[in-house]
């Protein structure tokens, strides 16, 4: 493990629940402020130590058309681009008193630049993806064995690739979806997003599950805008639709999904649950 560094003694502190109308209802993200005096072993050893999902650090921006800058580490090491982070760092700063150049918000981050719409939630504006297209035959039957399903089960295998290496994989229904027992080992290495659609004139249009590696995301941003880069594109899932993630683990996930000015913006409630300070140093 590399040496921890020294830091700068105490740093402002959030949680934030994202995606979830409900409390303790989506993802928790948490999310370090005025991070600039912090080296790179210092944030992998607190996202380590926070065991989420992500762990968020914001700092000045290097881009002059950016509000501020973020990094967004997993427990095994940092990320480009991830969706509840981004909802739920901007929240995180808005709430501690930023305040945008612009209407909208602007984050620097490991993929460039990302707007974050203030409207009814935040919302974000779906990356390019890094890889689409066809899955290749051998990774297809690994995602297949790894899910438990056979080839007639996946009515569609995509990449939907815009940072975290997401395979979109589309199963007959919302049924489906949920019933998926998946080997956790053969998962690994893996980030497979699962999505089936609900019946048509209900609340919610697909139900998604992220089987990341070994483990389950409660609620995913950037697996939802992959996903809806793809079905929406493919005319699967319309303009606008209500995503419904983490039922299979006790989560009430909402993601809220709409094409504007050609773009698609995900987005979704954010709230923080912890306010503090976190130690840093001797």
């Amino acid at each position: 493990m590399p040496e921890v560094g020294a830091g700068s003694g105490e740093h402002d502190f959030s949680q934030v629940d994202v995606f979830s109308p409900d409390l303790w209802g989506g993802n928790p993200v948490a999310v370090v402020h005025g991070a600039d005096d912090l080296d790179d072993a210092e944030m992998a050893a607190f996202a380590r130590w926070t065991n989420l999902s992500e762990t968020t650090f914001l700092l000045t921006p290097r881009d002059p058309g950016a509000d501020y800058r973020l990094r967004i580490f997993t427990v095994d090491g940092e990320l480009p681009f991830a969706g509840h982070p981004t909802l739920g760092s901007a929240h995180a700063w808005l709430e501690a008193g930023g305040a945008p150049a612009g209407d909208d918000v602007v984050q620097e981050c490991g993929v460039g630049l990302v707007t974050v719409r203030r409207r009814e939630v935040l919302s974000f504006a779906a990356p390019p993806l890094l890889r689409s297209g066809d899955v290749d035959a051998s990774t297809q039957e690994r995602v297949r064995a790894a899910l438990r399903l056979e080839t007639d089960d996946v009515e569609a295998m995509q990449w939907v690739d815009n940072g975290p290496g997401w395979i979109g994989v589309l199963l007959r229904d919302a049924d489906a979806v949920l019933a998926v027992r998946p080997d956790v080992a053969a998962l690994s290495g893996l980030a497979v997003g699962l999505a089936g659609l609900h019946p048509a004139g209900g609340e919610y249009a697909v139900e998604v599950r992220a089987l990341f590696g070994t483990t389950e995301d409660p609620v995913t941003g950037s697996l939802n805008a992959g996903l809806a880069q793809w079905l929406v594109g493919a005319g699967v899932l319309p303009d606008s639709y209500v995503a419904r993630q983490g039922t299979a683990i006790g989560r009430s996930g909402r993601v809220h999904v709409q094409r504007r000015d050609g773009d698609l913006w995900i987005g979704g409630t954010t709230r923080t649950s912890v306010r503090g300070t976190v130690s840093f140093g001797a």
